[in-house]
């Protein structure tokens, strides 16, 4: 079962949600917040797989309330959940921890898998509108050849590369003709050197570290 907190400012909104996670039989809600301290203070208490956290939350907002989730924990997942497919909040987010990010006017059934898809482990990459953020913000922000980058091996930067460019486990096995199960050993290799919880944190690594630039194509 995979357990849920809701965090959202708006009561009727939190409780749409409740609704719909619960109506999942894989699902379910351990808590509501309409607060970002009592996110952070419910997610550290009930220590749920997936919050959905709302980006504007009042007394802590949603990028805080993450970043502390984050800090605190390793196994808690972050959802972000925003009104506009371009709000300059939510790659924040993403850099203080969160998994991914959803419209909140995302059909239901596609919330539901995001949370399965989160909860797992994996990260919301593939919507054009995480590219289309990512390269909003490399567009106004020098890249930092981080330093970390230089500990991994030239087989992993090239998996990282695709990675950052949105392809799946599968799609990069296929691109570099090698198995499956190597492409899994090598992005656990770099989830562990770069200290990063999830492919999310890779992005924002290959980004930052010049690796991959806006509106690079995929060789």
């Amino acid at each position: 079962m995979i357990r849920v907190l809701v965090a959202d400012d708006q009561a009727l909104l939190r409780g749409s949600f409740r609704v719909l996670v619960d109506s999942d039989p894989g699902l379910t809600v351990v808590g509501e917040a309409g607060t970002g301290l009592a996110a952070v203070d419910l997610a550290l208490a009930t220590r749920p797989d997936v919050v959905l956290m709302d980006v504007r939350m009042p007394d802590l907002d949603g990028i805080a309330a993450t970043r502390r989730i984050c800090a605190e924990t390793t196994d808690v997942r972050v959802l972000m959940l925003t009104m506009f497919d371009l709000d300059s909040y939510v790659y924040a987010a993403l850099r203080a921890g969160a998994s991914g990010f959803l419209l909140k006017d995302t059909p239901p059934a596609d919330l539901l898998a995001a949370i399965r898809v989160v909860a797992a482990g994996e990260a919301l990459l593939a919507p054009t509108v995480t590219r289309r953020l990512v390269d909003e913000f490399v567009r106004h922000h020098e890249p930092v050849h981080a330093p970390a980058l230089t500990g991994i091996t030239d087989r992993e930067r090239e998996i990282l590369v695709l990675v950052a460019r949105g392809l799946s486990n599968a799609e990069i096995a296929g691109r570099l003709r090698v198995s499956l199960a190597t492409v899994k050993s090598h992005v656990s290799h770099l989830l562990t050197k770069l200290d990063a919880r999830d492919r999310t944190q890779l992005v924002i690594a290959a980004y930052e570290g010049g690796l991959v630039r806006s509106g690079a194509g995929t060789p």
